[in-house]
């Protein structure tokens, strides 16, 4: 399993939350366990108490991209590092359950987590897939989507630095917003214009009978 692909996990629970609109999906156990994907083994040690430690952990990992969203790159990393302390993995070589071309293990990198419940072992994968996205690629890597009201978490891996929000789907309402503002202050500018045109006509003056 590629490294990159743990930095998900962080992604999955940070965007279960839309604090602006107001809305948590983060309510019950089952939520808890949809969130391991095909991990199944480890969503069935969820229990209701992981629940309430899972919008901890959140709150905490929301707060990373927060800090690196606002250019914090210092605040960032001390955050993140404070989870890796609180929810430490032990990287080992995998390949047993995969195989190559030619029939051999396909050795890569897995992480190992030995958690005391569900949310350590979530909480000590997310971030440590976080921290391999944030080292490889930059912590200006991680965003908060402009999309108002959105704010969802990404990561950005694209060429020249430039996404701003989180899905095709945001980044086409912001346009259509944007084109919609424009069009309106060029039309309150025409109007304005008009206005003055009209008040700086001269008047034609009466002729006297």
């Amino acid at each position: 399993m590629e490294l990159a692909y743990y930095s998900d996990y962080a992604l999955r629970l940070v965007n279960t939350e839309e604090p602006a609109r107001n809305k948590d999906a983060l309510t019950s156990v089952d939520a808890v366990r949809d969130l391991f994907g095909a991990n199944g083994q480890a969503a069935r040690r969820a229990t209701d108490a992981d629940v309430t430690r899972f919008r901890s952990v959140r709150a905490r990992l929301r707060a990373v991209f927060e800090a690196a969203d606002g250019g914090d790159e210092t605040l960032a990393v001390d955050l993140l590092n404070s989870l890796l302390l609180e929810f430490p993995v032990s990287p080992q070589i995998s390949g047993h359950d995969t195989r190559d071309s030619d029939g051999k293990p396909d050795w890569h990198m897995h992480l190992s987590d030995h958690p005391s419940n569900a949310t350590a072992g979530y909480a000590a994968i997310a971030a440590m897939g976080l921290a391999f996205h944030l080292t490889s690629y930059g912590v200006d890597r991680l965003g908060l989507c402009e999309a108002t009201p959105c704010r969802n978490a990404y990561l950005d891996t694209s060429t020249n630095r430039s996404r701003r929000y989180c899905s095709d789907r945001c980044a086409t309402r912001a346009n259509v917003a944007a084109y919609r503002a424009r069009k309106r202050l060029e039309t309150e500018r025409a109007a304005e214009t008009g206005r003055s045109a009209e008040t700086a006509q001269p008047t034609t003056p009466r002729t006297e009978r």
